[in-house]
């Protein structure tokens, strides 16, 4: 699946309901999922228990991109395309 794919999927299913929320409260959504993540990566727990903590953080960040008006794939061209300056 094309991350705009995913990305309107997280649109259609819960861009209403993540609208209202806005963006202050749905970070700290995103935040709780990183740190779940981060707990998940550093206590070695089993692959899928890991994988599903990748894919909260990623509908978490869909979200985020919806609800600024930003296309993840197209955003994405920055480490794809051949201009890519660097790395942090």
């Amino acid at each position: 699946m094309h991350i705009s794919k995913f990305q309107q999927l997280i649109l259609e299913k819960y861009g209403q309901r993540d609208r209202e929320r806005g963006t202050s409260a749905t970070f700290m959504w995103f935040i709780e999922e990183v740190g779940e993540l981060a707990t998940a990566l550093a206590s070695n727990d089993k692959t899928d228990e890991k994988a599903g903590e990748f894919a909260d953080v990623f509908a978490w960040l869909c979200t985020l991109a919806n609800i600024s008006n930003v296309d993840l794939e197209k955003a994405c061209k920055k480490y794809t395309s051949n201009n890519v300056e660097g790395f942090k």
